[in-house]
């Protein structure tokens, strides 16, 4: 069993940074990725940025240039720096692990982001 929790969510300017982290704990070893998913009220779920266990990293269309996914070197925790916040940025954001043998997805629970103009 995979535990994942974030933590750093909170209330920002507009324009500010925020960086969230995610520890995660028990059968860490399977996980091929990590990433940062987020959800506003009313949508979809949607990708924000993926780094695999070889450091390759993927952005979402709407904050590359903005945010970055990083690991620290033991990779149970992953990060995800957030520049430049912008409104339509607050959302829920939740920490995923993902297991390529078998498709297994883990969640944490989510923090929250909210972004004040």
């Amino acid at each position: 069993q995979v535990q994942l929790v974030e933590s750093g969510g909170g209330l920002v300017q507009a324009g500010g940074s925020l960086r969230l982290s995610c520890v995660a704990s028990g059968t860490i070893f399977r996980i091929n990725d990590m990433g940062w998913y987020r959800q506003a009220p009313g949508k979809q779920r949607e990708l924000v940025a993926v780094i695999t266990s070889d450091g390759v990293t993927n952005y979402g269309d709407s904050v590359k240039g903005r945010f970055t996914i990083s690991t620290n070197n033991a990779k149970n925790t992953v990060y995800l720096q957030m520049n430049s916040l912008k409104p339509e940025d607050t959302a829920v954001y939740y920490c995923s692990g993902h297991v390529r043998y078998g498709s297994i997805d883990y969640w944490g629970q989510g923090t929250q982001v909210t972004v004040s103009s």
